[in-house]
């Protein structure tokens, strides 16, 4: 299996659970569930492919304060190699508060470190221990991502594979860079609202058709209506796994690390789709993106059953 390099963001993530409605201005609620855990797109990507047995180095910054120490130390305890992540002492690690409901979630982050990471605090020699590169929140990282595509070049040029997840746009500018920087990407994961925003267009076909540049694998997740891809120019779809979910938070990086080991493995495009698919539904069981990730045995089993 090839070493994931992932050059990311790290935060905590404090996840308050309720079954009822979001709070209003102005107004209190009392939520269920609360529970503080290891956030960002990234960093969850990296735990679930270290679940499945992925060999994972890690690449970013945090600040030298408790919260960062709690990230570092949950990501060791995973497994992943973070001998590449700065502790900065003139930084404060950030922070994203969830209010997740049983089926949707509304978030707010502080960014503090999330920004930091420069395309130069990337060295050649990480590229080189590593067979794949992946980047998560391509518009939260503000730091990496005017660089974002000279690092994909870079990483190609040494002989790797590369994936981007853009994640929200919390400005909604969704800026033409983006797919600027798609050239250097090999695959592509966009959730629903981030296709739809990228493309221009509502329609999921239409959408991955006007982004298909010749090279990038574009995989749309569509949460409770599954996932596609368009394979030879065809669609290649497949449905979601049943679950009543717990939290939602993380799901979608979940289905990255899913679809990636599959990926790397050389496993059929639609055998990829259902590692996705089953890793993102089975990261729903508990609150937090990491809090009960799969396995790679549980991650078998759910595909065999779809196949």
């Amino acid at each position: 299996m090839k070493r994931v390099l992932v050059a990311g963001e790290i935060n905590v993530d404090l996840i308050l659970r309720s079954r009822g409605t979001l709070p209003a201005l102005g107004k209190e609620i009392l939520v269920d569930d609360a529970v503080l855990t290891l956030g960002s797109a990234s960093a969850i990507c990296a735990v679930g492919l270290a679940r499945l047995d992925t060999p994972v180095s890690f690449v970013g910054k945090v600040g030298a304060d408790p919260w960062g120490d709690f990230c570092l130390e949950t990501m060791r305890a995973a497994g992943i190699d973070v001998a590449g992540v700065v502790r900065d002492a003139a930084l404060k690690t950030g922070l994203t508060v969830s209010f997740t409901l049983p089926r949707d979630r509304a978030l707010v982050s502080y960014l503090g470190a999330i920004g930091a990471l420069r395309e130069s605090d990337v060295a050649d020699a990480a590229l080189r221990s590593a067979g794949h590169l992946h980047v998560s929140s391509f518009f939260l990282q503000e730091g990496l991502r005017p660089g974002c595509r000279a690092l994909f070049a870079r990483a190609h040029a040494a002989g790797l594979t590369t994936s981007l997840d853009p994640g929200f746009d919390p400005r909604e500018r969704w800026g033409g860079d983006i797919v600027d920087t798609l050239a250097e990407v090999d695959v592509f994961f966009p959730n629903e609202v981030e296709l739809h925003a990228i493309a221009g267009t509502a329609d999921v076909i239409e959408a991955l058709r006007r982004l298909d540049n010749g090279r990038t694998r574009i995989v749309a997740k569509l949460g409770a209506q599954g996932c596609t891809t368009l394979d030879a120019g065809r669609p290649v779809s497949v449905a979601a796994f049943p679950t009543v979910p717990v939290d939602t938070t993380g799901a979608g990086d979940s289905f990255d690390a899913g679809f990636l080991h599959a990926w790397l493995e050389g496993r059929p495009m639609r055998e990829c789709l259902l590692w996705g698919a089953a890793c993102g539904s089975l990261s729903t069981r508990a609150l937090g993106g990491t809090g009960h990730q799969a396995d790679r045995a549980e991650a078998e089993r759910l595909v065999a059953s779809a196949s």
